[in-house]
């Protein structure tokens, strides 16, 4: 293929949400909470939640499939599958190599990507790099999470925070000036204890103790990351902005990760957005990590909320710690 750089846009979006809803209610029965305390504090009403047979592999597959028919793309034509998750089927073979099988994507290469909440910014920068470059056409990129299985259901802190769910792009070439303009990323490892599972790695292996000691669940010190999460949203958003010559003004639709309303809200008021101009979901999904993001995408583009031309941010945040933004120029008809 010709090595030259290319612009690199989105053709397609798609996401698939288990049918199971866990209301807060429900979760007043499991756990000391309430419906008001939920709310008022993190702004998630409801959440969902996959069926015991189905694993992370299911639903990357039927996000996909989803993404590639508005993409008009064919599994054949995907020469790259890139899944963001922590909550992989196994270790390995990788959770995209589990996708590339089940698509029968014949064509493609394959491999995961591990970054928390900001996973799908993450494999977004990676992706655009092989089309950009001329080294591939047609890359498919995934964030899935079935977080239900990693979360201590006797922990109120987490428990009423996750969902689970998947959210899926096509990427591609398109024209000059639009796609995805400018991303940046960074980490603060310093920070990584904020947010962790502890256990069932190489540093610390199954045992009888570690699983009698719920270590193989989600770990996180709440405050800590909200001061993260409020600082980091609008600095990566105002970076990214820069790179791309943009700035807060030129902002028509802002696709945050959804984690907290609180969180958002503050993102909003700090870029001098409306929330008529940010798109929420997590009142009825909430935080689905790597799957917020492209969830969240799907619908806005979906509901004619982002037309074409729109400059678009996407901005995350998590584990590791990490975050990221990006700035789009909408390259695709509603």
């Amino acid at each position: 293929m010709e090595n030259r750089i290319r612009a690199v846009g989105i053709l397609g979006t798609g996401k698939y949400l288990p049918e199971k809803v866990l209301t807060n209610a429900d979760l007043e029965k499991m756990v000391d909470t309430s419906d008001e305390w939920i709310i008022t504090r993190t702004g998630i009403r409801e959440r969902r939640i996959a069926d015991p047979e189905m694993a992370s592999s299911d639903l990357a597959t039927r996000a996909a499939l989803d993404a590639l028919e508005d993409a008009n793309t064919s599994p054949e034509e995907l020469d790259l599958i890139v899944v963001a998750t922590v909550t992989p089927d196994v270790f390995f073979p990788s959770t995209a190599c589990l996708v590339q099988k089940n698509l029968r994507a014949t064509k493609a290469g394959a491999f995961d990507l591990s970054a928390g909440c900001s996973g799908f910014l993450y494999t977004l920068a990676v992706a655009k790099q092989f089309i950009a470059t001329g080294t591939y056409n047609k890359v498919l990129v995934v964030g899935v999470e079935v977080l239900s299985r990693i979360i201590d259901w006797t922990d109120r802190n987490t428990c009423v925070l996750f969902g689970d769910g998947a959210g899926a792009v096509v990427l591609g070439p398109t024209e000059e000036g639009k796609g995805i303009l400018t991303t940046v990323l960074g980490s603060d490892g310093e920070g990584g204890k904020f947010l962790t599972m502890p256990a069932g790695g190489s540093k610390m292996p199954a045992t009888i103790e570690t699983v009698q000691n719920r270590l193989h669940y989600v770990k996180m010190d709440g405050s800590e990351v909200f001061k993260f999460a409020v600082r980091k949203m609008h600095q990566a958003s105002i970076e990214a902005l820069e790179l791309s010559g943009k700035g807060i003004e030129d902002i028509d639709y802002l696709v945050p990760h959804q984690a907290n309303i609180r969180i958002i809200e503050s993102a909003s008021k700090k870029l001098k957005l409306p929330m008529e101009k940010v798109h929420v979901n997590l009142d009825r999904f909430g935080n689905i990590s790597s799957a917020s993001i492209p969830i969240a995408l799907d619908e806005a583009v979906k509901s004619k909320k982002i037309k074409k031309d729109d400059l678009i941010v996407m901005v995350a945040f998590g584990a590791g710690l990490t975050w990221g933004a990006s700035v789009l120029r909408w390259n695709k008809e509603s």
